[in-house]
């Protein structure tokens, strides 16, 4: 990895991760496929200016889907890695504070 903006790519946002960070102030995030744990920490601690308690790390696989017509699998989604990090108490992060 070059610089710490590379290791995080876009932030999760689904049911379960505003779930998570409105209650258990856990954060999920897509991050580089060479992230590691402490790579991730490291970026979300400078960029974000919080304290990390946790990282964990999770490899989402490859999904097929179906095309309507014809039914065969042709739609593929790519893999991914993604983190979810969690805050200390009493800390939170801008971007996901308007989501609800």
């Amino acid at each position: 990895m070059t610089n710490l903006y590379s290791v995080l790519v876009r932030p999760l946002v689904t049911e379960k991760s505003n779930y998570q960070s409105s209650k258990l102030q856990q954060y999920a995030f897509v991050v580089s496929n060479e992230a590691t744990r402490t790579m991730v920490k490291d970026a979300i601690e400078t960029i974000y200016d919080v304290k990390v308690v946790r990282v964990n790390v999770v490899n989402a696989p490859a999904k097929r889907g179906r095309r309507a017509r014809s039914r065969r699998l042709l739609v593929r989604r790519p893999a991914f890695k993604k983190a979810i990090v969690t805050l200390a108490e009493g800390q939170s992060l801008e971007i996901f504070e308007g989501v609800q």
